[in-house]
Formats: C-alpha cells, sequence, structure tokens
C-alpha cells in the first residue's frame, strides 16, 4: 500500500526542555561517579535567567548542583548574555529533600525478601523503586533497528549542533528543533515527503541565506538519497528564530518522552527518563526491554517487535511480560514470551548489572534519543542474546 506517512520530531541539546534533562542527568551523573548506590530523582525547570533544581538525592557524596548547572547551561552553548540567557549570569535555586524512607525501604527490602522467600541469588535483594509498564521497540527498518522516521530527525538536529559547535555556520544559537515525514509502500519507507527545520539565529542574517546554508550543510548530507524533487522542505518556516531557549518557552524535566524513545512508533509508559537513577524502573526497564526487543529482531524472529513489562514499587519480579510481533513473527508471541523468560532476567538488580547501569553514562543521552545512538556503545544496544533465543525457541 502506496501512501502510508509517519512523522517524528527531534530537538537539540538547546532546546528548553533538553536543556533541563542535560542538567538532571548530569546532577545523576555526578551522584553516580562517586556513588555508584547513590538515589536519584532529580527534576529541572528553566526560564528566562532561572534554573531550579528540585527533587530527592540521597547520597554519601557531595554534589554541587549550582556548578553542575552553571557548566551544563554553558556547555550546551548559553554563554552569551544576549541570548537572554546564559550559564554565568543565571540564577540557581535548588530544592533537595533525601528519598522517602518507605519507597527506600520497598527498594532496599523487596517483598521477596520480606515474605521470606528462598532468596535465589542478590537480584532478589532489590525491588522496583515504583509501579509502572514499560516499553520497549525494535524494527529492521535501519541498521540500528530502530524506525527511520526518528532516526532522520535525531540525525538533522544532531548535524545542526555540530555545524553550529564547529563554527561551520557561526550565526546559528543552540536552540532548534526537526520534523520528518517519510512515506512508506507496503511498509518499507520509500520517500522523505516532508522535512522541517527549525534553527535558532542572530538577528542580522537573511531568512534567505539561513534557509540555503542550512539545506546545503544540514538537510542533503542527512537526508541524501531520501530527497526527490517532490519533498517538502520548511527551514525556518515562520520566518526570524531569534530568540529561543529557556527565555521563549520555559524548559522541564521529561516532557519530551518521545523524542527520547522511538518517535511515536510503539507505545510509552508514560515516565520519563532523565534524572532518574536506575532503580526507576522507568529508566532501566524502558533500556531493558529495548534490549530484548532488539535482540529478537536481531535474531530474525520477527520483523518489529515490542515488548511490554509491567512493576510494582518493592517487588523485584516482574508482574507481567507482554510481547506484540504485530504478526510479523515466524513463531507464536506467547512462545516467544517462553523464550524470554529463559533468555533474559528482568528483575532491577539484574537489569542494572547486566546493562552497568551505575556508571555515569547518562548525559550524553540527555539529547537525541536513548536508543540506537551506535556511537555510545551502550550496552542495551548489544544484540548478545540472538543465539540465547535461537536455542531457546528450538
Amino acid at each position: 500500500m502506496k501512501g502510508r506517512y509517519f512523522t517524528s520530531e527531534s530537538v537539540t541539546e538547546g532546546h528548553p526542555d533538553k536543556v533541563a534533562d542535560r542538567i538532571s542527568d548530569s546532577v545523576l551523573d555526578h551522584v553516580l561517579e562517586n556513588d555508584p548506590q547513590g538515589r536519584v530523582a532529580c527534576e529541572t525547570f528553566v526560564s528566562t535567567g532561572l534554573v531550579l533544581v528540585g527533587g530527592e538525592i540521597t547520597t554519601d557524596s557531595y554534589v554541587d548542583i549550582s556548578k553542575i548547572a552553571r557548566d551544563t547551561v554553558l556547555d550546551v552553548g548559553y554563554n552569551k548574555r544576549e541570548y537572554g540567557f546564559d550559564g554565568e549570569s543565571c540564577a540557581v535555586l535548588t530544592s533537595i529533600d533525601e528519598q522517602s524512607p518507605d519507597i527506600s525501604e520497598g527498594v532496599n527490602t523487596p517483598e521477596e525478601v520480606r515474605d521470606k522467600e528462598r532468596v535465589e541469588n542478590h537480584y532478589n535483594t532489590l525491588g522496583a523503586g515504583d509501579q509502572g509498564i514499560v516499553y520497549g521497540y525494535a524494527c529492521k527498518e535501519t541498521k540500528s533497528f530502530m524506525p527511520l522516521p526518528i532516526t532522520l530527525a535525531h540525525r538533522l538536529t544532531k548535524r545542526l549542533a555540530k555545524i553550529r559547535k564547529e563554527n561551520i555556520v557561526p550565526y546559528l544559537r543552540p536552540d532548534g528543533k526537526s520534523q520528518v515525514t517519510i512515506e512508506y509502500e507496503n511498509s518499507q519507507p520509500i520517500r522523505a515527503h516532508t522535512v522541517i527545520l527549525a534553527a535558532q539565529h542572530d538577528p542580522d542574517i537573511s531568512e534567505e541565506k539561513l534557509a540555503d546554508k542550512l539545506f546545503k550543510e544540514v538537510v542533503q548530507p542527512v537526508l541524501g538519497r531520501w530527497l526527490d524533487d517532490e519533498t517538502h522542505v520548511f527551514v525556518n518556516s515562520s520566518g526570524k528564530f531569534i530568540k529561543g531557549g529557556p527565555p521563549a518557552d520555559t524548559g522541564m524535566t521529561g516532557r519530551k518522552i518521545i523524542v527520547d524513545t522511538y518517535g511515536g512508533y510503539g507505545s510509552h509508559g508514560g515516565g520519563a527518563f532523565s534524572g532518574k537513577d536506575p532503580t526507576k524502573v522507568d529508566r532501566s526497564g524502558s533500556y531493558m526491554a529495548r534490549y530484548v526487543a532488539k535482540n529478537i529482531v536481531a535474531a530474525g524472529i520477527s520483523e518489529e517487535c515490542e515488548i511490554q513489562i509491567a512493576y510494582t514499587i518493592g517487588k523485584a519480579k516482574p508482574l507481567a511480560v507482554t510481547v506484540d510481533s504485530f504478526g510479523s513473527a515466524q513463531v507464536k508471541d506467547s512462545k516467544i514470551r517462553n523464550a524470554i523468560d529463559q533468555v533474559f532476567d528482568l528483575r532491577p538488580a539484574a537489569i542494572i548489572d547486566h546493562l552497568q547501569l551505575q556508571k555515569p553514562l547518562y548525559t550524553p543521552l540527555s539529547a537525541y534519543g536513548h536508543f540506537g545512538r551506535d556511537e555510545l556503545d551502550l550496552r542495551w544496544e548489544e544484540i548478545d542474546r540472538v543465539k540465547g533465543l535461537e536455542e531457546a525457541l528450538l
């Protein structure tokens, strides 16, 4: 069937919501660097001249949140007063408490231990940090097993940030967005139908010059063969984009959950990632679900796969695991579900251990997605369980 379209968007690290995500993840990384067992649930709010960091942090290490926030803002690129927001002059306020003792008890002493069940190994000694459902998705549209629209959208914003930071286009500012619509035929992507790019810029550059430069430096190199003579390309379609970032729009941690995941493909449990330590299954469970789904698709068991895992606070074992291969699998979804039980350990402590999540690795993930990031050598992007799945399905 020709004429099916799917659209995904991405934003640069200078987008206000991503500034907030980056500060929250930078705080988390600083805690984990000195205290791998630290508990962090850190939320950030940014607006004109203001950074507000709140939440719950329990750690034995010292964390200079004000310095982390300022350094992060400067690193993103807000380093000039003329931008209306910069790391040197902005106010930084903090409101931090320790993790609730009730939550801590449930995490540290899960139901399996409280009920004096036999503890098979130490993986039963850490309960989920909250109730919730998480999803993982993978498909064969790209080499990274990600949907094509979100992959291209991220490449556009990463390229936009690159040419700004390397001064290839010196009049760009940190804020920016992209959007890509891909046309499909018989479930296969065939062309880019529409491409949108929004780039914050200095006031003295003409709109025509900017559009031409960004088409040549960003759109053409990224989209390549997906462009044709009928592709609609819009660069700063509303006109000038001078005022951007926190002065133009408030930013908050966790408001770009679709950008962070699969661009609208599959489902989302609703929980954000940034600023949360790995005992929060919103984060660790989602990473594990992606790991499971990617290995299933890489094994050739299905063309695409979505995994749902349900948890409750204070219990190590998931309540339920659901597989949806969207009719593309060679075997029944129930059989895949049984194979998952044999190959993967979905308890939080096992996830944290296997995916090596108690390391300071989260700041780079705060922009351009948490999945399909092959350049970051992430444990949940490995496809090392293919053989195990194949054997389990024999």
